[in-house]
This record gives structure tokens, sequence and C-alpha cells, in this order.
């Protein structure tokens, strides 16, 4: 009977069934390592395609110029006589060439044919002794006269489309009339000329044959009806000067006046209500020659280019705060171009780079505020007598000496960026000093971008580190205690309660911050920081109150239990100090803390500074460290602390000694999560800070985050543009300091592992 049971019960594995089952479970394995395998090896092959994309929207950036030739003939209509200026209109469709004898040469830049001539309104008997123009994009331009007036005129290009087909008619316009302005009384022919046109007046600046000075300034009149011009001279001045005049140039805000000696020796006069005077002079060059002085972009920095082939930037800085007056012009940086004499200078229209071309017939493209050279190359065999650039950038026109007209084709569509222009302190214009900023945009077209990342990266560790200060602590003692000294019922409500806190949007915690959290903490200064002595001062006066009390007395509250006792002294501390701040605000700080905190100690305060992130942002990174510190607390094996009491250890030796030993490596991983969450954080940043893009660590100022600049500069972007490489370059950025900063913590968290997990 037995044998006839155990014959009956006996399993055979080998029936049809079990092996179905075998090769179901043997099925089932398999798809789950190929599936898991699969997941893992996508998230990295996703991390990958994130970087590379990354990648590619950046790298154009710190690509070179280059220049493509595009047509070359000889000189349209070189009988009218020598080109004195050459322009392309914004198409690079159609260029000018304006003459000695008054003639505006328009011609079709792709082959040179002829397209218009216009005879300039030149009085009969008068040459053309001098020309000057005005600041890129007004087309204004002015010929010196020689009977030594000054005629001004406009080129302008309409645009037309009859048939869907683009028509570009150049003209002429005399936007003051066609009479010539007298600079003053001397009848002497105009050798030197400078114009500066605002909305409200003109001024112009002239030297004479004889060597006089002349500056004069005209109020402007527009007629509301007829939207006519008219100009009445409101100033005339010859100031006094030392040798002969080579160059004038007048600054954008027509107050400073530049002007150039034979000795290499800058006068520069300031123009301020009805007087001119000598401000100071200047020599700029000791041993070499200055061959060409020209205004960049915005007419604040002057390009001065010399016969070593060397171009330098010079502008004037405030040289006291205090003293708002007092200003000198400075050499900020310089470009070698190489070995041979500069002979011509050309500022883009649009940015902050120049075009040079030296005796040996090369052009080269550099860019100031990165202080890099795009691109060095040689275009004429022989050597320029002018050189223009197209109001994009994107060509440039020379004609040689060999009465040749040569054009090509730029791509140079990142200039502004450099590694200096991104991480180092850049002298920037009409700064006292050189700085990183962040500033992307502007108003007006003659903006300087300065995009330095380092006041982002900087903001970013600021804002995570005050949010760490906060947070780490706290979720780490309060995981400490729920996970090792904690009842476990009283556990099983905190745990999920604190872990809920996570579910809460960034959004509301920011929205909380900005609108109620950070008035909050300005008009109760005292108490916050009273808050932050007292509360852990009070907690440890009432552990000892506690542990004075008889033990009949203490046994009432169940062990584990003792955590709630706190939970109404924190309010009441809470309370007290928010109650007495106003008390203290008027004992200690004169009623005011804001203002004591600028007047006495010096520093400076703004509403939504980095105390109110660390606040708000430490709210939010609570949970996700207390979460994995408690798993990791509570998984230590209890063989281990209980051994380690057995053997006479108190609970608070087996848990410095034991317990956190062992579960170092999760506290680690929780303390570098929460710093990544920390420094990824864009919403909380974004609305409880001024989003000023500052580097200073005081606590009461705010930052600029890398994560909410992008959020609210990204869409205001053009795709494609610098601004918009950068950002993602900001982007790559942080990936790259999340993913190098995550390798690093793996790393000693492996080693932790090691070394404490075989206690």
């Amino acid at each position: 009977m037995g044998d006839a049971i155990t014959e009956s019960t006996r399993i055979d594995f080998y029936e049809a069934k079990y092996k179905r089952r075998r090769k179901v479970r043997a099925f089932i394995d398999k798809a789950a390592s190929l599936g898991i395998g699969f997941g893992g090896i996508s998230v990295i092959i996703a991390i990958l395609l994130i970087f590379v994309y990354l990648l590619s929207e950046v790298l154009p950036m710190f690509k070179g110029a280059s220049i493509e030739h595009r047509a070359h003939y000889a000189t349209p209509l070189a009988s009218a006589g020598k080109t004195l200026f050459l322009a392309m209109e914004e198409q690079t469709e159609i260029a000018l060439r304006l003459t000695d004898t008054g003639q505006a040469i328009f011609f079709d830049a792709e082959n040179g044919v002829l397209v218009k001539q216009v005879s300039l309104a030149i009085p009969q008997g008068v040459t053309v002794t001098s020309i000057a123009k005005d600041a890129p994009g007004t087309g204004l331009l002015a010929y010196g006269l020689s009977d030594g007036t000054v005629l001004l005129f406009r080129h302008k290009y309409r645009v037309s489309y009859p048939n869907d087909k683009r028509i570009i008619t150049p003209v002429i316009e005399y936007p003051y009339g066609e009479q010539p302005l007298a600079l003053g009384t001397e009848v002497e022919a105009i050798k030197q000329l400078a114009v500066r046109g605002q909305e409200s007046q003109l001024v112009l600046s002239g030297a004479n044959s004889t060597g006089e000075l002349l500056i004069a300034r005209f109020s402007k009149e527009e007629d509301f009806m007829s939207e006519e011009i008219t100009l009445e001279q409101a100033n005339n001045w010859s100031p006094q000067i030392s040798g002969n005049i080579r160059s004038l140039a007048l600054d954008i805000d027509q107050s400073w006046l530049f002007a150039l000696t034979d000795k290499n020796s800058l006068n520069i006069y300031r123009l301020r209500g009805g007087e001119v005077e000598l401000h100071s002079q200047l020599t700029l060059t000791e041993d070499v020659a200055v061959t060409e002085v020209e205004f960049l972009l915005g007419g604040i920095s002057l390009l001065v280019a010399d016969a070593r082939g060397t171009v330098s930037q010079w502008f004037l800085v405030r040289d006291s705060k205090d003293n708002i007056g007092s200003w000198s012009l400075q050499k900020i940086r310089s470009f070698d171009t190489g070995n041979a004499a500069v002979g011509h200078v050309v500022s883009e229209q649009r940015r902050k780079g120049f075009l040079v071309a030296n005796a040996t017939g090369e052009v080269g493209i550099y860019n100031s505020t990165a202080q890099r050279s795009l691109l060095s190359e040689a275009v004429s065999e022989a050597s320029f007598q002018h050189l223009a650039i197209a109001p994009r950038a994107n060509a440039f026109m020379f004609e040689s000496d060999q009465g040749q007209i040569g054009i090509w084709n730029i791509d140079n569509e990142h200039p502004e960026v450099s590694w200096s222009a991104l991480w180092q302190k850049v002298w920037y214009e009409s700064y006292e000093e050189p700085e990183y900023v962040w500033q992307s945009s502007a108003a007006n077209n003659d903006f300087e971008p300065k995009l330095s990342i380092t006041p982002l990266a900087f903001g970013t560790i600021k804002a995570a580190f005050y949010a760490m200060l906060l947070a780490a602590p706290l979720a780490i003692c309060g995981a400490i205690f729920t996970a090792h000294f904690m009842a476990p019922a009283m556990r099983r409500k905190v745990k999920p309660v604190i872990e809920l806190m996570e579910a809460l949007p960034t959004v509301i915690l920011g929205f909380l911050a900005g609108l109620w959290l950070a008035p909050f903490v300005e008009t109760h200064l005292p108490a916050i920081f009273s808050m932050l002595i007292f509360t852990p001062l009070a907690i440890v006066l009432m552990s000892f109150i506690w542990y004075q009390l008889p033990n009949a007395m203490r046994r009432k509250v169940p062990e584990g239990w003792y955590a709630a006792l706190l939970v109404p002294l924190i309010m009441l501390v809470a309370w007290v100090c928010i109650s007495a701040s106003a008390p203290m605000e008027d004992v200690f700080f004169g009623g005011d803390m804001r203002s004591w905190l600028g007047d006495v100690a010096g520093i400076s305060f703004d509403q939504r500074n980095a105390l109110v992130v660390g606040l708000a942002m430490g709210f939010a990174v609570i949970p996700t460290i207390f979460s994995i510190t408690e798993d990791a607390i509570f998984s230590v094996p209890k063989h281990l602390s209980n051994g380690s009491l057995a053997l006479g250890a108190t609970p608070w030796q087996t848990l410095v000694r034991v317990v956190l030993l062992t579960a170092s490596p999760g506290i680690f991983s929780a303390v570098m999560i929460g710093f990544g969450r920390a420094v990824g954080e864009t919403m909380i940043v974004l609305m409880a800070t001024g989003n000023t893009p500052i580097m200073d660590w005081n606590i009461f100022e705010g930052m600029r985050t890398l994560a909410a600049n992008i959020a609210v500069e990204m869409p205001e972007s053009e795709v494609g543009s610098t601004h918009y490489r950068v950002l993602f370059l900001a982007a790559f950025v942080l990936f790259l300091f999340t993913f190098v900063f995550n390798t690093m913590a793996e790393i000693v968290r492996q080693r932790l592992r090691k070394r404490y997990g075989s206690l």
C-alpha cells in the first residue's frame, strides 16, 4: 500500500505537461532577460542620442569663417572719377561707388553692369575734397567741399515686387536739402570730415586746408505736414589743436570728438552743452605709424590699425565710480593681423566684428567681444584702394589699385562665441573693468552680446548649495530617527506623509515661494533667523528636561513616540519667534533689518533671494533624500544592530558605528540624487528669485540658474542663432555636470559598499 501511494504521488518531470511548463518558464525568463537588457540598452542609447543632439547644436558655434569668390570685374564707369566710397545694399545685388567728381554710380554687384548714375548736387566750380559716413544703417553720407561747406545726402534702396519679382531701385535723397551747410566763416577746403546725426540734432566736424578744426551743431525741426527737416545752427566752435589732422571721428552720443594728428596723437574733445574742451591727449603708438581709425558698431569703441599689422580696440572708461565725469581712453584688446601694414578696417553693421585688409591683398575677419580671429586669406594680388562689407556681413567688396572690383561671399554665423567669451571675464564696452555678464538681448541694434555662462553655472551651484544646506541635515536626521528610533506604528504614518510631499508640483511651490514666502521672509527676517537658532536649542533643552523627569512619568509615553512631543514644541517656538519679530527688529535693527543690512552691514538685499530658494527648494528636495536614506537605514540587517546591542553598545553607538556605516552607500546616493534634483530644478528657481545672473554668495541676493535661463529664453530665441545655440550649450553643460557628478558619486558609493558591505 505504501509503495502504491509513493508510486502514485511521484512526479514525472518528463511528462509532456511539465516539459511544456519548463519551456514556458524558460521562454518567459529569456523574454524577461531580453526585455530588461533591451530596456537598459535603450536608456543608454537615448542618453547618447541626447548627448549627440546637444553636441550637434553646439559645435557649429566654434566653426571658423569661410569665404567664397563670387565675382571679379573692372571698376564700373572708371572714367567718372576716383572712388571715394564703396557700399552694398541689403541683398548684395546692387553696389554703390561714389567718386571725387560727385557721381553716385549704382551697378550690378554680380557683373558690374551700370544700373543708375546720379550727379550729386555739388555747386558749380566746387570740388569734393573729403567724405564721411554716419552710423551704419542710416545711409547718411557727407561730402566735404573745396569752399568749406558740407553736402549731406543719403543712399537708399526701395524694394518692390511687381509680378512677384523683386526689383531694387536705388535712390539718392537729401534729408536736409540740396544746399550745402557751412561749417565756419572761412572759405577753405574741408580735408577731413566727421558726421553724426541723432533724432533731434546733427553734429559736423571738419578740418580745413589751413589746419583749423571746426565743429558745428545743428538742431533739427521737422514739419508735421510735409515731413521736411530743416536745420538751424545752434553752436559753432573752433578749438585749438597741435599738428595736422589726419582723421576725425564723432561718438554715437555726439559727446566726444577724436582727432588723430600726424604725430600718432589722439586729441579727445568733450562736447558738453554749448562748450567744447580738450579733455586729454594720448599717443596711440610710439614707433609705428597709425594707418586707420574706425568706429566699431555702436560708435563707442575705436579700432586703431598700424603699419605693424596690429589692430587695437580702445574705448572710454570711467576712472572712478565717485567721479562720474572722469574718463580716460584705454586700450582694451589687440588683434595681430600679420606682418603687413593694415590699410583698411571696416566694421560690420550689425555685430561687433570687423574686416581688415593689409598691403599684401589679405583680408581678415575678427570679432572684438570674443577676441577671436576667424579668418585670414589672400583674395587679391594687388593692394586695396577701398573695402566694403554688406549690411548682413555675408559678403564683402573691394577695389584694387589695378582698377578691379572683387566680391566674395562670407559664411560667418557665430563669431561672438569663444572660450573666453563664454567662461572668462570680458571687458565689455562702457564697463569699468572685465566682468562675467549674461545679457543676451537689448532694445537696440548696437548691442554687444554678453554670453558668459559662468554666472549661470555659479547660480546653479549657489541655488543647489543653499537648498542642500537646509534639506540634507533635516532629511538625513529625520530618516535616522524614523528608521532607527521611531515606533513602527508611528513610522507607518510619518513616512508616507513625508513621501507625499514629493507629489507637490514644483510650480505650486515656486508660486507660493514667490508670492507668499518671499514677502513673508522680507518682513520677518528676525523671526527666520531666530527660528534657525532657537529651534535646535529648544529641542536639546526639551530632551534634557525629559531625561530629568522621573522614570514613572517617562514610561507613560510609549518608546518610539517621543517625537510626537516635539511637534507642539516646534510650533510654539515658531509662534514665539514670529510674534517677537517686530520687537526684536525695533531693539536690534532700528525697526528695519533690511535697511540695517544695507546701511550698517553693507549687505545688499533682494526680496527674492537665495534664502527663499533654499527654503522652498529644500522643502522640495527633503522627501527625495529622506525616502532613500530611510530605506537604506531600515534595510540594515537586524542581526547587526542586535549583535551590537548584545555586546553592550548603546543605541547611539550602534547607530553611528554599525548602522550608518552599513547604510552609507544608500545615504550617499540619497544626497547625490537630491543634489541632482536641486541642480536641475527649474520652476522654483524661476519663480522665487529675481533671475539676476550675478556672481555673489550673498544669501540675500538672487541668482539665475542654467535650467531657469533655458526655460526663460529658449521660447524667445531665434532658431539657429548664436543665442539659440548658447542655450543648447547651457543644456549641454547641465547634462555633463549631472553625468560627471553622478558618475563620481557612483564610484564613491561602490567603494563605500565594498568597504562596509561585509559588516
